[in-house]
């Protein structure tokens, strides 16, 4: 899946949202130990980033090498791609070996991935007793009662570009299997619902729309969604291209550890 954000990783960094830092510390509480984090589908590395404030060592992996480009440094976070080929044992031993990490995270990219793969490959990894795993997405911004109509009838016009996946963000992860024991903040079916506050200037919203991989795939097949006519349509309604306004991202998680 990394070729569906390769090609907007220069806007990807400026248009996502951050997470509160308070996601980090709360799921730092629930991990005894506190020596190795993997920060998987990293991306630009926001999450990774978070969690080194509580960790000694956070790897972040990537398969898209454009993205981890933009990955922002920071002394205790390690970032690697990880190729398509990858063997699992060659993935373990890369990450730190079996029963080395103490908290995996997945910020809005579990969706994309070959799901029986990647939690064989985290039940080794993850510190037992003791090693949570904690997965999260958003899949709506709210705005204001005038905007919102607007933006859901652009998405309405991605639809038919997305990947089969983003069906598990359309479902706020109820849907996604997460074969892991409950540690209260989400599980299988039960997602832990939250809110992402952001302040945003129709400029830096603009952008976050054009991250979305369903408008890149579209352009790839001569069809721009976010034509002229349709964000200036937008940023009448949002009330000017500089105009700062509070938003909130839609947010949800499941957390969870290996099952005794």
């Amino acid at each position: 899946m990394a070729s569906l954000f390769d090609k907007q990783a220069e806007v990807y960094i400026h248009g996502r949202p951050t997470y509160p830092s308070d996601w980090y510390a709360k799921l730092a509480a629930l991990t005894p130990h506190h020596s190795l984090a993997w920060d998987v589908g990293t991306g630009n590395g926001q999450a990774a980033i978070g969690v080194a404030e509580h960790y000694e060592e956070v790897v972040g992996t990537d398969v898209s090498e454009a993205q981890l480009k933009f990955a922002m440094p920071h002394p205790r976070v390690r970032y690697l791609r990880t190729s398509q080929s990858i063997t699992d044992d060659e993935l373990v031993t890369l990450i730190g070996g079996e029963n080395s990490v103490d908290l995996v995270t997945v910020s809005q990219a579990v969706h994309w991935f070959d799901l029986p793969k990647f939690y064989a490959n985290v039940t080794r990894l993850l510190r037992k007793p003791g090693g949570v795993i904690a997965v999260w997405g958003y899949n709506n911004v709210v705005v204001s009662p005038s905007f919102d109509p607007l933006l859901k009838r652009f998405h309405d016009t991605t639809l038919p570009y997305w990947n089969p996946n983003i069906q598990y963000v359309f479902d706020g992860y109820e849907t996604l299997p997460f074969p892991f024991e409950s540690v209260g903040s989400g599980s299988e079916a039960k997602p832990l619902l939250l809110d992402v506050p952001k302040q945003l200037s129709f400029e830096e919203f603009s952008k976050l729309l054009r991250s979305w991989s369903a408008v890149t795939t579209a352009k790839d097949h001569g069809v721009d969604l976010l034509s002229k006519t349709v964000v200036k349509e937008l940023e009448s309604a949002w009330g000017g291209r500089r105009l700062v306004r509070s938003v909130i991202h839609k947010a949800f998680m499941l957390a969870g550890k290996v099952k005794a």
